[in-house]
């Protein structure tokens, strides 16, 4: 099996000399296809830089960033438009939705945008709002739902394309440890019955525990990495604690 995503010796650099900075220092690594990558680190470290960087936010320094097999630097303007709207889809910490459309125009928005049919997109719908149960907030406006309801439409937005890959930036850093717990079930759940790709950057050992494979990331390279065995989800968590503590953390949210 080829992955899916695909880096190498990834540098990203701020600022020109002498006040520079390296918030990423040849970093490598690969995502297999239905993998559940979490990617953790202290403040600072570059995680977020990183995930910035495979969304095409921001340009790298140096290295490639590969997605099945197409090198992102070197994607024209439509292709980079194809890329951003339909491979990959977008989990935010604050949601992002509009606040002028409800429920249902948030997630038919990218169909409508890429000319999906009316048919299937109303499919891919009910299908998603059946499993994130906000059926009952579709016709809503995100000021009468409640913090967990806004994530779980987000989620369907970043869904209804069918992307190859999830990037969820801090997905649970808005919400309670309740609803929180429900999102990362949910995409767990994607994950497992969907075989839905996700790579996501979390300060939440609770929501790293959901993942099957943990890169820890400091001063922009790779520190260490953590695979879930078949271990319970509570001894995972466990030892994802003991690794945040030695990056100078001890507690579940050390950012």
């Amino acid at each position: 099996m080829k992955p899916i995503l695909n880096i190498e010796n990834l540098t990203k650099v701020y600022g020109t000399l002498p006040n520079q900075t390296r918030a990423l220092n040849g970093i490598t690594f690969q995502v297999m296809p239905g993998e559940f990558l979490g990617i953790m680190g202290s403040s600072g470290s570059g995680k977020s830089t990183l995930l910035n960087c495979i969304a095409t936010v921001i340009q790298p320094t140096g290295g490639s960033i590969q997605v099945e097999g197409d090198t992102l630097q070197s994607l024209k303007e439509k292709a980079l438009a194809e890329y951003r709207g339909k491979k990959v889809g977008y989990l935010f910490q604050n949601f992002e939705l509009l606040d002028n459309l409800t429920g249902r125009e948030n997630i038919l928005l990218p169909t409508s945008l890429h000319g999906v049919a009316e048919t299937e997109s109303s499919q891919r719908l009910k299908q998603l709002a059946d499993y994130l149960e906000i059926s009952d907030v579709l016709d809503k406006f995100p000021s009468k739902m409640s913090g967990g309801q806004r994530q779980r439409v987000a989620a369907a937005r970043a869904l209804i394309l069918h992307p190859q890959m999830i990037l969820a930036d801090e997905p649970t850093g808005a919400l309670d440890s309740k609803n929180a717990r429900s999102l990362m079930e949910k995409l767990s759940g994607l994950n497992r019955d969907e075989q839905a790709t996700i790579l996501m950057v979390t300060h939440d050992s609770n929501a790293a525990s959901f993942c099957k494979r943990i890169l820890f990331i400091q001063d922009g390279v790779i520190f260490h990495e953590l695979r879930r065995g078949d271990e319970s989800q509570q001894e995972f968590y466990g030892r994802i604690l003991k690794v945040m503590a030695q990056l100078g953390g001890g507690s579940a949210n050390v950012l």
